[in-house]
């Protein structure tokens, strides 16, 4: 295991970037990388189960995690906003250093890994309550896990977010999109 003094970390314009790697093996670095967007992969409820209180107790929120194992090696990444201002590079590193010693406690993700933490900086993904309120109005891309009324791809007009549905205006017809299914809901660049 390496020491969390072994720590780098690297800035980003309009993000901060927090990594480090988490296990050592042999005599090569192996590690892992999850980034567990969207909740795709098993481990990251298990993952957002053990970040959100710690988020919560440093004043952040978790807005983003993703899982990728398609990497080589993997990645797991939590991208969080702080609650009383800018996200700042100490912000990422007391997280992900807290959120790192909580996954090993739990023994969550036996691979060898690192750990990304970052704020999402501007995205054209809405994933928060306040973004489905900013930008009520705006052209969006839905996208479904599965088929929903035999599609996987929605663009229309955005009209709200509730607890169990996304609702959008498709050429004047308004569509609810149980959320369960939604990916990702993204601003689409055509008005």
């Amino acid at each position: 295991m390496m020491s969390s003094s072994n720590a780098s970390a690297i800035s980003l314009p309009g993000d901060c970037l927090a990594a480090h790697p988490v296990s050592d093996i042999g005599s090569g670095l192996l590690a892992r990388f999850f980034y567990c967007k969207f909740m795709s992969h098993p481990v990251i409820p298990q993952v957002m189960e053990l970040a959100k209180p710690i988020a919560a107790a440093m004043d952040l929120e978790v807005v983003n995690a993703v899982f990728q194992t398609n990497q080589s090696p993997s990645v797991l990444r939590l991208d969080v906003n702080c609650l009383t201002g800018d996200t700042s590079l100490e912000h990422c590193t007391d997280m992900s250093r807290a959120v790192e010693e909580a996954i090993e406690t739990a023994e969550l993700i036996p691979d060898a890994y690192v750990l990304e933490v970052s704020s999402p900086g501007v995205s054209d993904v809405l994933s928060r309550d306040r973004d489905f309120v900013s930008f009520k109005g705006f052209p969006v891309v839905v996208k479904t896990t599965e088929p929903h009324k035999g599609q996987t791809r929605w663009e229309g007009t955005l009209m709200r977010r509730e607890d169990e549905y996304v609702f959008i205006n498709l050429k004047g017809r308004p569509v609810k999109i149980p959320r369960g299914l939604v990916q990702e809901v993204r601003l689409s660049e055509q008005a």
